[in-house]
């Protein structure tokens, strides 16, 4: 009996021991898995500031665009945060004492099997590799594509960013832009239509508008080229429509055109020419 009891309290210590010495077997590999994280974020960090510090000297040596080195950097620090994780997972699947070798065998089976659900994600990269190779678009363009119209923020392997004049940032995977346009390639165009009467004198009112239009070009270098009066657009139901045409810097032909209908409607008003409007006539019957 005695002998009995001894070694039920040997397998009671050994239990607790086995038990113990799990303890501080999982203590240990949650330390260093905090510990790869913290180093995860850190290298994270530095190495996002020092692609931002490389593409700064770049631009300024390279003589390239903003738009084009900001692109480039986004793309670069996505590529540099998928390795990163990467390495994180694989660095952690070590600590856990999981053969990788063997697990990235085994992926590659599975991977197979999965890649047919994931045709979209491969067309995603795909179409964003060619948007990136042909230089189609860069940060800070101003781009429509589908019914999303805005400034490019963010161009990546797998989606764009296009944030809209509302402020809504647009998520478009890039598999979706099958066509799109680009506005701030070149120089813009600003155009103003803007009516006169038909009790007017047409040839006056165009040599007024063409003085405010030079006023206006000599005052603003954000006017490239112009803005000219070029005639008589259309006749209209109530109005002579005369357009401006001018080219303007890059995304400043909004501003261009608010000044210059404001410079017009007061030259306009000065010289006595009228800018119809639409009017109401009520006709009372008498019973």
């Amino acid at each position: 009996m005695e002998l009995i009891l001894n070694v039920n309290a040997l397998s009671a210590r050994l239990a607790e021991y086995e038990w113990g010495a799990l303890l501080i077997a999982i203590g240990i590999a949650a330390l260093k898995i905090i510990g790869i994280i913290i180093v995860f974020m850190i290298a994270k960090a530095i190495g996002n500031r020092v692609l931002s510090r490389i593409f700064t000297k770049y631009e300024h040596k390279e003589n390239i665009s903003v738009g084009r080195a900001r692109t480039l950097e986004s793309l670069t620090k996505n590529v540099f945060g998928y390795a990163l994780i990467f390495i994180l997972i694989v660095t952690i699947l070590q600590v856990v004492n999981i053969d990788v070798t063997a697990l990235i065998a085994g992926a590659g089976i599975v991977g197979l099997a999965i890649g047919f659900g994931a045709q979209g994600l491969v067309s995603d990269v795909v179409t964003g590799f060619f948007i990136l190779l042909e230089k189609q678009i860069d940060v800070g363009d101003y781009i429509t594509t589908g019914s999303f119209s805005g400034i490019c923020e963010e161009v990546g392997l797998r989606q764009t960013k296009i944030r809209g004049f509302d402020g809504t940032l647009h998520f478009v995977p890039n598999r979706e832009i099958t066509s799109m346009s680009n506005h701030s390639r070149g120089n813009m165009r600003a155009m103003i239509d803007i009516g006169i009467s038909y009790d007017d004198d047409i040839d006056k009112a165009i040599k007024v508008l063409q003085d405010v239009c030079d006023e206006v070009a000599a005052a603003n270098s954000n006017i490239v080229e112009g803005p000219n009066v070029v005639g008589v657009q259309e006749l209209g139901s109530s109005d002579v429509v005369i357009r401006v045409i001018g080219k303007t810097a890059n995304m400043e032909q909004w501003g261009v055109e608010r000044e210059l209908r404001k410079a017009m409607k007061e030259a306009l008003d000065r010289n006595g020419i009228e800018i119809p409007f639409p009017h109401q006539v009520y006709v009372h019957k008498e019973s």
